[in-house]
């Protein structure tokens, strides 16, 4: 029923509208920014399919930001500064611990990880993500204006588009991520130097969380 519901409301909206939605969405993606330079960091330490994983991660939390957002939990974290503040300084911890904890790998490490690296990469991208309560405001500021009341319910208009946005910033971040990795296999000889850069990309998201 939900499916069928979704995808009424999918026909009924304006193409026009979602192609302008599509591709603001792309030159959203296109715009370096905090995804970007994660992804592209992530890249950088463990290789291309560490940077693509790391763009699935932060996919995925985009997408429940969408869920919340929809659901208008997204709202409700907005008008409470204390749970804002509680979020954005958990997600700055967890990238000042993975700071420190790239910092201190040794050379190579991020090359020879295998299975378990592209995990850890999905997830670092996944819990950076959902950690960001800036996300939920981006999301709650942005898809309603695309939305119109006379198509459909606008939590499944939110749902739709957000699902849009998330499809084509994994294409774009999974391109930063990859391409990242592929300079770090070309400078294999400096993975140190690379880590140590990672750390620091990782250290300045974390300043930028907390006193933007």
């Amino acid at each position: 029923m939900v499916k069928q519901a979704m995808l009424e409301t999918l026909l009924a909206m304006d193409p026009a509208l979602i192609a302008a939605f599509t591709g603001a969405g792309i030159l959203l993606n296109l715009t370096p920014g905090a995804d970007v330079l994660f992804v592209s960091a992530s890249g950088l330490s463990g290789g291309p399919r560490a940077g693509i994983a790391a763009a699935a991660g932060v996919t995925l939390g985009g997408i429940v930001h969408t869920m919340l957002a929809a659901l208008g939990l997204a709202a409700l974290i907005a008008a409470s500064p204390v749970a804002f503040d509680v979020i954005r300084y958990c997600g700055a911890a967890y990238l000042l611990y993975l700071a420190v904890r790239t910092w201190r790998a040794p050379p190579g490490i991020g090359a020879t990880q295998g299975s378990f690296s592209l995990y850890s990469a999905l997830k670092r991208g996944f819990l950076t993500n959902i950690l960001n309560p800036k996300v939920a405001l981006f999301i709650l500021a942005l898809l309603p204006q695309f939305t119109d009341p006379s198509v459909g319910p606008i939590w499944h208009q939110i749902i739709l588009l957000g699902l849009i946005f998330s499809l084509t910033g994994l294409v774009i971040n999974g391109a930063y991520g990859a391409t990242a990795g592929l300079l770090r296999r070309t400078m294999s000889r400096l993975s140190g130097a690379l880590n140590k850069i990672t750390a620091l990309v990782f250290t300045g998201l974390a300043a930028r969380l907390i006193w933007e």
